[in-house]
């Protein structure tokens, strides 16, 4: 990557996706809807903040372009979590961040990788060192300032057999998660003893099921 590599991706975005894209929010609670897009693009994903997409040229697929939606906010607070993570191998890194015509987006180094949600749902193998990884880098976050949160199965990935965080947006936020705790403890005592040692893919209903329990006893538990 480099200073050429890096205008193209931000021309392509302001001439190209933005122009041509249409988000909106419906409700601050799910997931944004992406109604259009480029069709020399490709969408990675659609959080409740932002969509993530890239271009197909593939001269700029080692870049991924976060584009917020109108009306939803942290924005900045997810140019300031960059700008205190700066450069670690078990990150993304923003290049650039700005706002056009009242739309705002980064522009990501892509990370490439399985989440460890689909991992269990494919039967694919969760490393240990993966797990380790995951969490020297948020020791890391830790020590510049940062507050790991929502760090959980959708948002952390496998790549090569090492551990990659995906989403840092809310890492500002100074209230306790425990999401990233009661994940390793589940790989502790329920994947390396039962799963690790012959993988097997976990039916997507059995995986809503846990988290629908999970979101159940923790709420309760807060209550």
């Amino acid at each position: 990557m480099n200073a050429r590599s890096h205008n193209r991706i931000i021309e392509w975005t302001e001439q190209e996706l933005l122009p041509q894209l249409a988000i909106r929010s419906e409700h601050p609670g799910e997931p944004i809807r992406v109604d259009r897009y480029p069709q020399h693009s490709k969408l990675l994903g659609a959080g409740n903040y932002a969509a993530v997409f890239v271009p197909s040229s593939d001269d700029m697929d080692q870049y991924a372009v976060k584009v917020y939606a109108p009306g939803r906010e942290g924005w900045e607070e997810e140019v300031e979590v960059y700008r205190r993570i700066g450069d670690h191998p078990a990150y993304s890194c923003c290049f650039h961040a700005a706002e056009t015509n009242g739309v705002k987006y980064l522009v990501l180094r892509r990370l490439s990788g399985k989440t460890l949600y689909n991992c269990i749902l494919e039967g694919e193998l969760i490393p240990e060192r993966a797990i380790s990884d995951i969490d020297e880098a948020l020791d890391y976050a830790r020590s510049r300032g940062l507050h790991p949160h929502d760090v959980h199965g959708k948002n952390v990935m496998v790549s090569g057999g090492r551990g990659l965080v995906v989403d840092i947006s809310d890492f500002l936020k100074v209230e306790p998660c425990m999401m990233w705790d009661d994940l390793k403890r589940a790989y502790t005592r329920i994947y390396k003893p039962f799963l690790s040692k012959r993988p097997v893919a976990i039916p997507e209903w059995v995986m809503n099921s846990v988290r629908r329990g999970y979101r159940f006893i923790r709420s309760s538990s807060k209550s």
